[in-house]
């Protein structure tokens, strides 16, 4: 499995963003979730999607503001952003997985990231 996220850029504050994360292969079984890492910061998990349609997830920090989705194929993976804060400056991996478990770890699958830039 290899992702590739796109979307990033530079946005002023309250504005929104869409990232995407397409797969070369077949993840529609998978557990996928976006990431970020801030500069200075350990990565910490955004938001993620399980394949079992069993729900989404969210760090408390972009809920309501951040909403996982899946193409109806399931390799596609977007993340849509609204109301940026500065604070949301980061680098956005999307990654994947099909461990179970806890939904913010176990992820073998990494993107090479998207800069997400919000001036205030």
């Amino acid at each position: 499995v290899q992702l590739v996220e796109s979307g990033g850029g530079l946005v002023q504050a309250g504005g929104s963003l869409r990232l995407s994360c397409s797969a070369s292969g077949r993840i529609g079984s998978y557990t996928v979730a976006w990431f970020r890492q801030a500069p200075g910061k350990e990565r910490e998990f955004v938001a993620a999607s399980r394949s079992s349609g069993s729900g989404t997830f969210y760090a408390d920090s972009v809920k309501g503001r951040f909403a996982i989705s899946r193409t109806s194929t399931k390799n596609t993976v977007y993340l849509q952003m609204n109301n940026l804060k500065p604070e949301d400056t980061a680098v956005y991996y999307c990654a994947a997985q099909n461990v179970g478990g806890d939904i913010s770890r176990g992820y073998g699958y990494w993107g090479q990231g998207t800069q997400v830039t919000v001036s205030s």
